[in-house]
């Protein structure tokens, strides 16, 4: 098993050891976890390696004897039977050298399984607390990541928000300068409807000027043609109430468009078609005003004529 650690691992653990060893002041020798910290090796490594460095530890300081006991010279000029006594006292010192050696090697072995069980339970624990250390760490990255995407998700929609926003302000900005373009058209054509009102105000007058000349011609007939004056001036009159009834038509239809301008921000569409009945009402009422003038005229030629 020590054939295969590299060279230079075996020369991490033995430096290692060596320094621990001395920063103990010789007292204690360093654990081989502590050495597999310091020389940055396994776990496998590190024990075989301590262990031949603990057996060359224990051979520099109890070195085993070379020479010739002296009591085996001794024993040797004295006799045969004492030499053989002491050599077997020599030898069952030697198994009992030699069973302390294999008990301590055992009590070594047994530390160092310690040490390595130690060891492994401490490497368990650090798994797990970085097992756990980095479940915590992803499910940080997913919750951020969610947030992230959730924060994405909300400013994309206040993004498409702010542009129908957008778009709709535009919208209302471009039917609010068709509402005030409409509500012009209505102002102007309230001011046309205003002007042909006073025209035919102006024409309404002018008939009752000529109703009021027909009354006069009618007192100035003769006596035989009071019937056809009294005719004509009722027809007259008839003219003139109906001519009266317009206008009042025409000024109520004018009262009207004012209140269809005041209303023209809603409706202005159907405005022009509100005007265009007033000008058909105007011209009715010209017409019913040229009609007036028509008796009058015939009524003057048969004056003249009788």
């Amino acid at each position: 098993m020590s054939t295969a650690i590299p060279a230079d691992v075996r020369d991490r653990v033995l430096q290692a050891a060596q320094e621990l060893y001395e920063q103990n002041g010789r007292e204690a020798m360093p654990t081989v976890d502590a050495v597999r910290r310091q020389a940055r090796v396994d776990m496998n490594a590190a024990s075989v390696v301590m262990r031949e460095w603990r057996r060359a530890q224990r051979a520099q300081s109890a070195p085993l004897a070379v020479t010739v006991p002296e009591a085996v010279t001794q024993a040797h000029s004295t006799a045969l039977v004492v030499l053989w006594q002491t050599a077997q006292q020599l030898a069952n010192e030697s198994l009992r050298a030699a069973q302390a050696a294999w008990e301590t090697e055992r009590s070594e072995a047994e530390h160092d399984r310690q040490e390595i069980a130690d060891a492994y339970e401490r490497q368990a624990r650090e798994r797990e607390q970085a097992q756990a250390l980095l479940e915590t760490a992803e499910r940080t990255h997913q919750e951020a990541a969610q947030t992230l995407a959730e924060v994405r998700a909300a400013l994309a929609e206040a993004l498409t928000r702010a542009e129908r926003a957008e778009a709709r302000a535009l919208e209302i900005e471009h039917r609010a300068e068709d509402l005030r373009a409409e509500l012009d058209r209505a102002h102007q054509d309230h001011a046309r409807a205003r002007t042909e009102t006073a025209s035919l105000a102006g024409e309404l007058r002018q008939s009752q000027e000529a109703v009021a000349a027909l009354r006069a011609q009618r007192d100035m007939t003769e006596a035989g043609k009071t019937q056809e004056a009294e005719r004509l001036a009722q027809a007259a009159r008839l003219e003139r109430d109906q001519l009266l009834g317009e206008l009042v038509a025409a000024r109520a239809a004018t009262a009207k468009a004012q209140e269809d301008t005041a209303e023209a921000r809603e409706r202005a569409a159907g405005l022009a078609g509100k005007l265009e009945s007033e000008q058909a009402h105007g011209a009715a009422l010209a017409a019913l005003l040229a009609r007036l003038k028509i008796p009058a005229g015939r009524a003057s030629g048969d004056g003249e004529h009788s």
